[in-house]
């Protein structure tokens, strides 16, 4: 059965709709980075979302592809997700989402290195004439976080960003945004089969400890 990380890490994919404090450890991701709003039909958002998808397929099918990759083991390509930030602003501004700077990402097994995604966007490049010059491997040590499940369209999501701040000073937590620890979601829902009212979207947000006085 193929390696799934959402069910084998639940603590970091399948949250409860309360706010909770987790540690995430590194991981790699395959991504790609851009700016403006994700919204936009056809925009550079959506192309990433491509670009993104065509690269981990390729490597997920890569030992049918000729390219042996050493340890690898079968598995589920984990889903979408995304870091976030506005020039200028803590947190995010959802009234101005033409600001959004991001880096959408695809978690990746830790077996894949800087050549296997090499020649997967080679790969992907020759075979469905795409430009995946921009895809690259990300690394990333998110550190200690408030994280909590969102159900319900993204427009409302600084509901749940607010219990989860309310949370998180309440635990003797302050929010650590910085240009390094970024505003973080995970896409558990197709938002192009799915309801809005019904999308599960888990976000995260770094933190640190308060300074004792």
């Amino acid at each position: 059965m193929a390696f799934d990380f959402k069910k084998e890490y639940r603590e970091f994919y399948m949250p409860k709709s309360k706010p909770a404090l987790v540690t995430v450890p590194p991981m790699q991701y395959l991504a790609v980075r851009g700016q403006g709003d994700p919204n936009q039909e056809d925009g550079e958002y959506h192309r990433a979302i491509g670009l993104l998808y065509g690269v981990a397929y390729t490597i997920r099918m890569s030992q049918k592809g000729g390219h042996l990759i050493q340890g690898f083991f079968d598995y589920v390509v984990p889903p979408l997700e995304g870091f976030w930030w506005q020039d200028g602003v803590t947190g995010v501004d959802y009234t101005h989402k033409e600001q959004f700077r991001w880096i959408s990402v695809i978690r990746l097994p830790d077996f894949v290195t800087v050549d296997d995604v090499i020649w997967a966007r080679e790969e992907a490049a020759r075979k469905k004439n795409l430009d995946t010059s921009g895809v690259e491997l990300f690394r990333y040590d998110e550190g200690v976080c408030v994280q909590c499940m969102h159900v319900g369209p993204y427009d409302d999501e600084p509901e749940t960003v607010e219990m989860m701040h309310r949370f998180m000073e309440s635990e003797g937590y302050t929010l650590d945004i910085s240009e390094l620890r970024l505003h973080h979601e995970i896409y558990l829902s197709d938002a192009r089969r799915t309801a809005p009212e019904k999308l599960k979207t888990v976000i995260r947000h770094p933190v640190r400890e308060c300074e004792k006085p």
